[in-house]
């Protein structure tokens, strides 16, 4: 089977109309600098996280309880040869409804393994999806200022 980019998975017991609404809510659960409206088709975005990533996302689908997708308009990632290797790439949430819950399927598509910033960037996704996120739909509090090994990040003020 062939990767269209990274993948994660997980279940809540929340519903999916609150997962819509946490994923939705981005400084919520992301660092850095986000500027721009999250939450409506059409809307445009910005995240910057000192001078070492700054992207421009499109929401291009926009399905309550179901599916939210971010379109990579234009990028400037600094630490890889490619500065603008997510460009054209997208960001996808799909929301199903389980039993007991929501299942959240998180995928960036075009961020395969042959990307330079796949392993950094994965870890990342890694990290903001399966814990940040995670915590906002289930306790209310991400951690968009934490960093996968604990510790807090230092954001330029």
């Amino acid at each position: 089977m062939k990767s269209n980019g990274y993948t994660t998975v997980f279940t809540v017991a929340q519903s999916p109309e609150e997962v819509f609404d946490a994923i939705n809510n981005v400084r919520g659960w992301w660092s850095g600098e986000i500027d721009g409206p999250t939450d409506k088709l059409g809307a445009e975005f910005t995240y910057r996280h000192g001078d070492v990533h700054e992207t421009t996302q499109r929401i291009t689908e926009w399905v309550p309880g179901k599916k939210v997708v971010w379109h990579v308009v234009d990028s400037h990632v600094n630490f890889v040869t490619d500065t603008t290797e997510w460009n054209g790439t997208d960001i996808v949430f799909e929301i199903s409804r389980t039993q007991d819950g929501s299942e959240i399927r998180f995928t960036h598509v075009g961020l395969v393994p042959a990307v330079e910033c796949y392993g950094a960037c994965s870890r990342a996704w890694g990290f903001y999806i399966n814990d940040s996120l995670r915590n906002l739909i289930t306790t209310g509090q991400g951690q968009p200022n934490q960093t996968e090994d604990g510790n807090r990040e230092h954001v330029a003020q």
